[in-house]
């Protein structure tokens, strides 16, 4: 049987390093807000390119708490507008309506499943605030239109990075810049299945900005910069030492981890030649498109996804599908369930995500090849 994903083949390449990391934290007495997370924060933000990283529990309360932020800062109020890609997962949402914020649901580019910049303009109205742009399956979501358009309109524009940490976008000017250092905050998840994964929940935020930095610490430790003072009807949104010792670890892997993701991807987009099968593919926009993609997902689309479903755990190979409801169609939604979004629908019924890992060999991968090309 070849695993969508083998986590425990994943963290045993690290598996002594970890359990020094374990040890030391055992060792220290010290179990939250100490000096593991503070040097994983540090080490991220070099990575990322960002001034600020902090650490918080999960990929969720990233996102919320740079909504939440925005709103004490004076920058958002309740009631105010927030686009977000129709194709995305849940997640995205949440941290929008959690606020008392709203989602405004905008398709995506069919191509890439990332939402399609252009049509963003024709969604802003006087309450928007603010654009997520969510770098889904592992790709940049990313232009200098994308740009142009939070200046004309004093927008901020905030990253769901949940699935694409190492990816790089490549300006006009050839500046190379990662996701996470490209909006005005980002939010990351390291749940333990990401290219960057934890050994159980965790997630961070990044920003060049002093003050929503400042006030997302507060905000993700009760609302108070002072113990026993809240300033902040805040949240228990920390990461704690052991994941940060154990993230630690991985950061220093994730390029070649990265790299690994890439070579597979090439393989597949290179070999798998079935008329049934629609292939993802890179944004051709890009300058680097090659590095613009850190493949969180190989996602393929389908009109037969049931059968080839089947057909493919018959032949010893599990696939998942992401996603098999979109947001706009979920009962948390039921508000926006009568609303028509045919591209993102089309999407959430044909994809189907093939494994890959960076511990997956080349026997593995030509494996899959060659069962979706014998696929009829």
């Amino acid at each position: 049987m070849i695993n969508f994903l083998d986590l425990q083949k994943i963290n045993s390449q690290y598996s002594e390093e970890l359990k020094i990391a374990a040890s030391r934290v055992i060792d220290s007495g010290w179990y939250l807000l100490g000096n593991e997370v503070k040097e994983f924060e540090f080490s991220l933000g070099n990575y990322v390119g960002t001034k600020h990283a902090i650490g918080v529990a999960n990929g969720l309360d990233a996102l919320r708490l740079i909504t939440k932020a925005y709103i004490n800062l004076g920058v958002f109020k309740v009631g105010d507008e927030i686009i977000v890609p129709a194709n995305t997962y849940i997640a995205s949402l949440l941290a929008i309506s959690d606020n008392g914020l709203v989602p405004v649901l905008v398709e995506p580019n069919l191509e890439s499943y990332n939402i399609d910049i252009e049509n963003i303009e024709n969604h802003i109205t006087s309450k928007t605030k603010a654009i997520m742009t969510v770098h889904l399956y592992g790709q940049v979501c990313w232009s200098s239109g994308l740009e142009n358009l939070s200046k004309k309109y004093n927008l901020k524009v905030i990253e769901d990075n949940a699935q694409a940490i190492g990816a790089i976008y490549t300006n006009e000017s050839k500046n190379n810049k990662k996701t996470g250092s490209l909006g005005d905050a980002a939010g990351f998840s390291f749940y333990p299945g990401k290219n960057l994964g934890a050994l159980g929940d965790s997630g961070a935020v990044t920003t060049n900005d002093d003050d929503l930095a400042e006030m997302i610490r507060a905000l993700g430790n009760y609302g108070s910069k002072q113990k026993y003072v809240n300033e902040y009807q805040g949240l228990n949104s920390r990461m704690d030492e052991i994941q940060a010792a154990f993230l630690k670890v991985k950061l220093a892997h994730i390029d070649e981890d990265n790299d690994r993701r890439r070579e597979i991807a090439d393989m597949y987009l290179s070999n798998i030649k079935n008329p049934k099968i629609i292939l993802p593919q890179l944004n051709s926009n890009y300058i680097n498109s090659t590095l613009s993609h850190v493949w969180h997902l190989f996602v393929i689309r389908t009109s037969v996804r049931k059968t080839l479903q089947k057909y493919l755990i018959d032949n010893g190979i599990q696939t998942l599908i992401h996603y098999p409801t979109p947001p706009h169609k979920q009962l948390a939604y039921k508000e926006y369930n009568n609303l028509k979004f045919p591209i993102t629908e089309r999407i959430h019924d044909e994809v189907i995500s093939l494994p890959i890992s960076p511990v997956m060999n080349n026997e593995e991968v030509l494996n899959v090849i060659e069962t979706l090309n014998s696929f009829r």
